[in-house]
Order: C-alpha cells, then structure tokens, then sequence
C-alpha cells in the first residue's frame, strides 16, 4: 500500500484525494492546507483516514513513512512548496502548471537536475479516454500523416477559489497558463514536435468584468483563439471561450491529415449540467474514402464520471502514477514537458496582448 501526503485542498486536491480512494494500492495518509475549510473537506474526501496539517513542512516532520506526493496548491506558491519537497527525495505529482513564470520553471528545473525520485506534472486531459483513442489511433496511422489539430473548449467561467487568485494573472500565471497549458501539453503529444512560432489574439468579454477584489479587478481572458506552427509543418488552432457554459461537449478536440480526421467529442463535468446526469464522449473517425464515418463510443464508469471535473482522467493518471512508482519507471509526463506547457502559456499571453507573433522559444525580455 502506497501512503500519499496531498499538500492543498482545494477543489483540485480533493478531486486527486476522491480518486486516490478508489485505486487499489493508494492510500491518503495525510492533508495539508492552512485553510481549515478546504482542509476539512479534503480530510473528509479521504474517509477521515487522513492525517491533517495546515502547513506541509510539519506534514513531512510528522510522517516519515509516506510514499509519494501530490502537490494541488495555487499556481504562484508552487515554487515556494517545491523548495522544500525536492530535497525530500519523494517522488512527487505536481498539478499543472508547473510555475507561473519562465524564471521559476527554470529554477525548478535546475533544482530538481540529477533528482533521482521523479517529478510527474498532472496534465490530466492526456488521460481523457476519448483523447487517448484519439492519440492511439493517430499514432496507428489512420489518417495517415497529421497536417492540421484544433481544439475546441467551450465551457464555464473559473470556478471561485480561496483567496480568489485565479482571477490575476500574477497568481495564476493568465488563462492561457492556467488553463491552456493543458491544451499545448496535447498539441505537443500529439504532433510529436516542438513549436516554433505562435500568435494569439483574445481578450476578456464577459466573465468576472464586475468583480472587485484586495489585488483589484481582474485582468484575465476570457476568450481566445491561438494558432501554433509546429517543426516539421503541423499547424494547430486552440478556440476557447468560457463564458459558453450551455455547451453538450465541452472539448471538441479534430486531427486532420492525409487519409482522413479524427473527432473526440468530450462533455463537461455532470455537475454543471442540468439534472447532473452523466453523458458519454464519443470518438469519430472519418476516412477520406467513399465511406461512412465511424462512430466509437467511449464510456466511462458513471462513479469515475461523478467523482471529478476531467472525465475520469485523473483517476486514470493516478493509476499510471502508481504504476510507475510500483516499476521504478520515469515520469510519462515530464518537467521538461510541463515547462514547455508553461512556455507557451506565457507565449500567448503575450501575443494577444501586444498583438505580435512570437518565435518560439520567446527572447529572455518576452518572457
């Protein structure tokens, strides 16, 4: 049995905690948070098994024994967190984005140089079942060579969080960080190459225009539209809006190539649709032939479904986490990885507000 030490629990951390009791071989030890709320409710998450700390420092003094760590603080205190658990030697899930600034990855990059124990970054959306058939059948050749990727989210405004810092992009690092890296995570995955150039234009439309806060009013986006040049001539397009909550698939995510397109058709969370009902993704594959389109439904246990807001991904990223520490095996998803992620994050943060492409990897002064 595996003994985690979950370090933030907020609403993400007690998603990770949900699924943790659920997978063989898991088990939350100990939760750490120095809001008693959120604390609370992640030691209850766990079945009141786990052991609570308001500070992380006094959870790795207190126990010894744990096996593993999940990190699920806000965005801007993951350096700060992650200057104390490199050197513990514990293998590590740190939730995207790994940092808010190009300064920090790279710090932490540098700290964790030589780490024996590995550094997972939780990108949960490669674990989406519709997507992995989608990876899994690209890779298999069935459009033949990849030339175009979109995806598509439309979905709700940021969820409201202690302290209130998803709403500044100083703390979170903007929307483009915050959420997207998810999505340049999977452009990456699945183009297997790096970008090289970038443009971005977006703006803030809708969502949280009449909020004020201590930090002041705030300055993310709320809608965006990002088109990446990938080595080796693969473009993609990233659409988001969040202020398009009534959506039936939230992510819609298209590779186009040679011989024909694959569709993943992805819903948002149950709990934000009416009567809560679970629906199911599907996954088209549409040959160029003179032939039908395929449709692959792609189900998931409705209890994965309820217990989080990725469609079960996380449950399934946690097994392969548990995995890995159980073969001794590297991180299926990478600092280097998580960093690139962030790169572009900031890339388009700063294409659309200045409205200039960026050659990637940006200039030092762009950063």
């Amino acid at each position: 049995m595996r003994r985690y030490g979950v370090i933030g629990g907020g609403m993400m951390g007690q998603e990770h905690i949900r699924y943790l009791a659920m997978l063989e071989g898991a088990k939350v030890a100990a939760v750490a948070d120095p809001h008693e709320d959120m604390r609370t409710r992640a030691v209850a998450a766990a079945g009141l098994a786990a052991v609570p700390f308001d500070d992380h420092r006094a959870m790795l003094a207190a126990m010894p024994d744990l096996d593993a760590l999940v990190v699920a603080t806000p965005n801007h205190t993951h350096r700060a967190v992650m200057q104390d658990l490199v050197p513990t030697g514990l293998p590590i899930l740190l939730e995207k984005p790994v940092c808010t600034t190009v300064a920090d990855c790279h710090w932490m990059a540098t700290a964790s140089a030589g780490r024996r124990a590995p550094i997972w970054i939780a990108m949960e959306y490669r674990y989406m079942p519709p997507v992995a058939r989608l990876i899994e059948l690209v890779r298999a050749g069935e459009i033949g060579r990849l030339h175009m990727l979109s995806i598509r989210e439309h979905r709700y405004p940021f969820l409201n969080k202690v302290g209130h810092w998803n709403r500044f992009r100083h703390l979170s690092g903007g929307t483009m960080v915050e959420k997207c890296c998810h999505f340049f995570d999977l452009m990456r995955l699945i183009t297997g190459a790096e970008p090289v150039r970038l443009f971005a234009t977006g703006g803030q439309a809708v969502n949280h225009l009449g909020e004020c806060y201590a930090d002041g009013t705030p300055d993310i986006v709320d809608h965006a539209y990002v088109l990446v040049d990938f080595a080796g001539g693969v473009r993609c397009c990233l659409e988001l809006c969040m202020f398009a909550e009534g959506s039936y698939h939230q992510e819609h995510v298209s590779a186009v190539g040679d011989a024909g397109k694959i569709e993943a058709l992805i819903p948002g969370p149950a709990r934000f649709w009416p009567g809560q009902a679970p629906r199911h993704a599907e996954v088209i594959l549409s040959p160029r032939a003179a032939k039908a389109p395929e449709r692959l439904p792609i189900l998931v246990n409705e209890d994965l479904l309820h217990a989080g807001d990725h469609h079960g991904s996380t449950f399934f990223q946690h097994q392969r986490f548990l995995a890995m520490l159980q073969s001794g095996g590297p991180p299926e998803v990478s600092l280097a990885d998580g960093v690139v992620a962030v790169e572009m994050g900031l890339a388009a943060e700063h294409s659309l507000r200045t409205g200039q492409p960026v050659i990637l990897p940006m200039a030092v002064a762009d950063r």
